[in-house]
């Protein structure tokens, strides 16, 4: 999964390749103001193939089902909006070479990879999730422009794994560390009861026992 830039690949890699429907998406998005009519025709298309999506996690679905549910309710959708976007260039209703034809164009083009979710089992929609893993890195490669020695910058990249794996685990990262820090000595000698996931029972384990917890 990625996006449609020619060097994401290379002629080495033999795999399936799907290409990030929210990227095509977004260059509709940043036409709203300019052509409202015609963007909001295909966000809204978009939309209801990301309900079905949400509907296949919601479920817990798996690979298989969702796929199922993907060309049960999203096939028809989004064969409807490539019908729109051919009509529009075809009859010469937008302008190819204007911001909205050029939006247009790369949605045909990249048409197969970017509807991959509609014929292959677990193909995701878009590269959301690896784009959002990434921002972390470039704002913590940013912050540590500062870090005066190595082992600081190490710190940082600790740190900053801590967090994300925090947030993906939809904990929240503040309270994580501080807990961390009031039981240093419990989180030295049995780290594996102190992974994000596991630590309010460790937690709740101490304060049962009537361990006090370190001020910080």
């Amino acid at each position: 999964m990625c996006d449609a830039l020619s060097r994401n690949m290379t002629d080495e890699v033999r795999t399936i390749v799907a290409h990030c429907l929210a990227h095509a998406r977004r260059n509709f998005v940043d036409l709203v103001d300019v052509f409202p009519e015609e963007t909001e025709y295909v966000i809204r298309q978009l939309s209801h193939v990301y309900r079905v999506d949400a509907e296949a996690r919601r479920k817990g679905l798996s690979p298989q089902k969702r796929l199922a549910l993907h060309r049960a309710k999203s096939q028809r959708v989004m064969d409807g909006l490539h019908k729109w976007l051919t009509r529009q260039l075809d009859d010469r209703l937008v302008e190819p070479n204007s911001a909205l034809g050029q939006a247009i164009n790369y949605m045909l083009k990249h048409w197969e990879r970017l509807t991959q979710f509609l014929r292959v089992p677990g193909a995701p929609l878009d590269n959301n999730v690896a784009e959002r893993a990434l921002k972390k890195s470039i704002l913590h490669r940013k912050n540590s422009l500062f870090y005066r020695s190595p082992n600081g910058a190490e710190a940082g990249d600790v740190y900053m794994t801590l967090i994300h794996t925090c947030e993906l685990n939809r904990i929240n990262p503040y309270q994580y560390l501080v807990a961390l820090l009031r039981h240093a000595d419990d989180v030295a000698s049995q780290p594996h009861a102190w992974l994000p996931w596991n630590y309010a029972r460790r937690q709740t384990e101490l304060a049962q026992a009537g361990v006090t917890p370190q001020s910080v």
